[in-house]
């Protein structure tokens, strides 16, 4: 076999198996994710009973955890979503850019829009400014700009109707945002502790 066709070969053979580390990766921190919000779930079925301690929470050596906690305790209390107004600003923050990180890390920006947590599309680049993630507020905003006027139509049933539209030319890049949020580039769990810290007498309520 020639040098050069052995060369090409070898090169092809590493780019492979970088493709492959990289795609390991990114399961590893969706099944991660995953299983955070399991235990959460669990967390919060065990305690619905008892008062929300924030000072016991921070205590919690995994700040992955302690993320996962505060989460599970405003999604009870605003019923998932649904009775997003029981919240303050805060802790509103919190929850839209936990619910981003959740469903990228399952399903990517389509199932993002797809399911009600594309409900706060918009505000969600926002939410990510006030806790001091910008690069991953730009890679909202990049996937936001392919609905009209980059405006996401917070009425569900709108929202999946534009996405039915567009998702055909809007999935090369959805997918590139997905890769550049896989990233991780900024530390989200470590942004929002200090976020939850600057803003402590919010989260106590």
């Amino acid at each position: 076999m020639p040098n050069t066709v052995k060369n090409h070969s070898i090169l092809c053979y590493e780019e492979q198996i970088n493709h492959i580390r990289i795609v390991v990766t990114q399961l590893k921190t969706k099944l991660k994710k995953i299983l955070l919000f399991i235990s959460a779930l669990f967390f919060t079925y065990c305690n619905s009973q008892s008062k929300f301690d924030l000072e016991k929470v921070l205590k919690i050596e995994r700040s992955d955890m302690i993320v996962v906690k505060i989460d599970s305790y405003l999604n009870e209390k605003c019923e998932y979503g649904q009775k997003i107004d029981r919240l303050n600003e805060p802790q509103k923050v919190l929850l839209i850019v936990e619910n981003l990180e959740r469903e990228i890390n399952n399903g990517g920006f389509n199932q993002f829009y797809w399911n009600s947590s594309g409900d706060y599309a918009n505000e969600t680049i926002d939410a990510l400014i006030k806790i001091g993630a910008k690069k991953t507020a730009e890679i909202v905003k990049k996937a936001n700009s392919k609905f009209k006027n980059g405006i996401v139509p917070k009425d569900r049933t709108e929202r999946q109707n534009e996405l039915e539209l567009i998702q055909e030319k809007a999935e090369e890049s959805w997918n590139d945002c997905d890769s550049d949020f896989y990233k991780y580039e900024e530390n989200i769990t470590e942004l929002l502790i200090s976020y939850v810290l600057r803003n402590k007498s919010d989260f106590e309520k």
